[in-house]
Formats: C-alpha cells, structure tokens, sequence
C-alpha cells in the first residue's frame, strides 16, 4: 500500500526539524504543507528533502490538510498519514498505524492520546473527552480521541467526501461525513511525547473548540 506522511505545518521552525528527521528513517514519502510561514519552516523542509508546498498566507489547518490530500491522490497514493508539526507525536508509531488500519480495514484510523488525557489544558480535555462521548453515542463507533491529528485516512475516504472546514474542525468535520457515507472509524492507543503540544500548538482553546463542536452539531 502506497502510503505518504502529510504535516501541516506553521511557524514551525523550533519543532518541525526534529519531526522531518524522525519522518525520514521511515522512508514514507513526505510532505509538507507551509501554511503561510513567517519563519524558516520551509528552509528546514528543502533541506530535509520532503516535498514542499506552500500557501501565500495562513489559511487553516483545514486548508492545508485539504491541499495536501489533494496532492496525495493527484500523485496515486492509497492511504495518507497526518502528523501535527509540533513534535507531541511518536512518529516511531506510524507503520503500526499503517498496519492497524490496513489489518482493521479502517478509512480512518486515530492514534489515540486517551492515556495522556490528565496531561491536556483543561478546556481541551474536557471537550475531547465530551467529544468522544457523542461519537459514540452518535456513531457507535469505539474512538477514544477525537482530535487527534495522527491518523491515518484511506485514499478511497479523500477521494469521497467533500471538505469545506478550513480550520481544526476539518477533522471533526471528516470524521462525520466518513461516518454519514458508510466508511469505518477505528483507534489505536499510541503514547503520545506532548499531550496536546501546549506550548507549540497553534490551536485557540475557545475559539476553535466552539468551531469543532458546532461541526459535529451540525452532522447531528
């Protein structure tokens, strides 16, 4: 199975190097979308190699996921793996991912931070764990995180769905339609570096939680 590693990246530049490098022993494909970094984020991806693209200015992780699935199926990849470029993941667990989700037959595979919940600023465990709570009852299926940004998605799930969130909802928004249009959720408990990549993490604790809960609302 074909599978490429996409980071989306912004104003990375004091984590992103030691991720791009733990990346490269994997020998995964790797790319990276620069959305709209100010600093050297996309010197340190030319100088490890990884496949660059870039937005003008910042617009979204949803953005950038977005153009980086589209490059992903353009160039005939099967399945995708997302990593956030802030360091908080183990990127020693992709190919168990990988294997998870193939052996599972998951589109969607979470690599669950679940044990490393009691480490998250507390407005964001709070709604991850209100978050995985409704998945469940809405869903029923057995997901233990619900914004994890490790996960890995089929190639047959991108070329399916529609997205229209620009921002951290994107991946609450394609776990809904992934659900609404009949293709399977799974997750897979991975240790964690950082819980929620507090000091590095671009994420707006009200703003965007506000913006992820009324996605899955609206898919109620």
């Amino acid at each position: 199975m074909a599978v490429c590693i996409l980071i989306p990246a912004f104003n990375a530049e004091n984590t992103l190097d030691a991720v791009l490098h733990d990346c490269s022993i994997l020998g995964n494909p790797l790319v990276v979308v620069d959305d709209g970094s100010r600093d050297a984020t996309a010197d340190i991806v030319t100088g490890h190699g990884a496949i660059l693209l870039r937005h003008e200015r910042n617009l979204g992780k949803g953005r950038a996921l977005k153009t980086g699935f589209a490059w992903a199926l353009d160039h005939g990849f099967e399945a995708v793996v997302t990593l956030d470029a802030d360091g908080q993941h183990d990127v020693s667990s992709v190919p168990r991912v990988v294997a998870a989700a193939r052996e599972g037959g998951f589109d969607i595979l979470i690599a669950s931070r679940y044990r490393q919940f009691q480490e998250m600023g507390g407005l964001r465990k709070v709604w991850n764990r209100f978050g995985v709570w409704c998945m469940r009852k809405r869903t029923g299926f057995e997901i233990s995180d619900s914004q994890s940004g490790f996960r890995c998605y089929s190639g047959r799930l991108l070329r399916s769905v529609t997205l229209d969130a620009e921002g951290y909802n994107l991946e609450m928004e394609i776990l809904m339609k992934a659900w609404r249009n009949g293709f399977t959720i799974g997750s897979l408990p991975v240790p964690a570096r950082v819980a929620d990549g507090r000091a590095t993490s671009h994420f707006r604790p009200v703003r965007d939680t506000w913006n992820i809960c009324m996605t899955f609302l609206r898919f109620m």
